[in-house]
């Protein structure tokens, strides 16, 4: 049972026969007595493993993680259903814990419920979460999910994307919430060519916030820099690994922002990946041009597997857990 259950007990108190000089005769079982009014053993009720699927702006938060005093994501969203499930308390696990002002279209989140709340609620969760909750968060599915299924330790990857308008002008001002405004303009052959040098099993410190008892060992499994086709000119970089850890996608964006404006050559960022600590000349980008796209996950019958795998610590050899 998980730790959001409470066992379920009945009965009265226990009657004490011991003053009665008498003992019971043993149970045909040979386990304990039982005489009326003893409690019963606690019942466990059986719980339902569920996937939330949600996206926020996250503009007004201080990141997806629960702080004291301050408004976040995990904050909003535990309230609600904690409130809307008629429990004291719900506990959710991401996929990605986002920084303060950065977006989601496909963040992933998953909690453990009684299953007979949840019957109860399944059918409404969704437009009550969509009552309760504030407009800059929405949940866009709720369904159940496999026991082994974990929101962090399941993922094989995840999906980030960051944008850029390096118009002479300005980008546009509807999108300025979302889109970094960059003054000079970019070469993005010269930032893609940075990028593929990125991609592989390599250890990201100088791009990682430094996190006691965290590893900065990532896969990087994609990485491309490309223009929108649309009319907007939009840069798009978008980055898929196994895990990222604090900054790294800022991190890496600002090296190739360098890259793009040619003050660095395209092979610097890739050289950095020889150090064992942050890399002070290397900027870190603003947070809201950034997103969470998409999480991906494993077929259900390979989901305590890829958990067990992902709980392991990882070296710069052996593909291993997010941080």
């Amino acid at each position: 049972m998980t730790d959001a259950m409470a066992d379920v007990y009945g009965g009265g108190p226990s009657l004490d026969v011991s003053h009665s000089g008498e003992s019971p005769e043993p149970s045909p079982a040979g386990g304990p007595d039982r005489l009326p009014g003893d409690n019963p053993e606690p019942v466990e009720e059986a719980s339902a493993r569920v996937r939330l699927d949600l996206g926020y702006d996250g503009t007004d938060f201080s990141g997806w993680a629960v702080q004291r005093d301050r408004r976040t994501v995990q904050g909003e969203l535990q309230r609600a259903l904690a409130q809307i499930l008629r429990l004291p308390s719900v506990a959710l696990t991401v996929a990605g814990r986002t920084d303060a002002g950065v977006h989601a279209t496909g963040q992933v989140c998953h909690f453990d419920v009684p299953e007979t709340i949840w019957s109860e609620q399944q059918a409404m969760l969704l437009r009550r979460l969509g009552g309760v909750l504030p407009a800059d968060v929405r949940v866009h599915s709720a369904r159940v999910v496999s026991a082994d299924f974990d929101a962090r330790f399941s993922a094989l990857w995840r999906r980030y994307v960051y944008r850029i308008s390096d118009r002479p002008g300005g980008g546009d001002p509807l999108r300025r919430g979302f889109v970094l405004s960059w003054r000079r303009e970019l070469d993005t052959d010269l930032m893609q060519a940075a990028a593929t040098e990125i991609i592989g099993l390599h250890d990201f410190s100088a791009f990682c916030k430094f996190r006691p008892e965290a590893t900065s060992i990532r896969t990087m499994q994609h990485f491309t820099v490309q223009r929108a086709a649309d009319d907007s000119g939009e840069i798009v970089c978008e980055l898929r690994a196994d895990a990222f850890c604090h900054s790294m996608v800022r991190s890496l964006v600002g090296a190739l922002i360098t890259v793009g404006e040619g003050r660095r050559a395209p092979e610097w960022p890739a050289s950095l990946l020889s150090r064992s600590s942050r890399a002070d000349d290397v900027p870190v980008v603003a947070p809201h041009g950034l997103v969470l796209a998409e999480v991906g996950y494993p077929p259900d019958d390979e989901l305590a597997a890829r958990s067990a795998v992902t709980r392991n610590r990882r070296d710069a050899t052996t593909p291993g857990c997010p941080a």
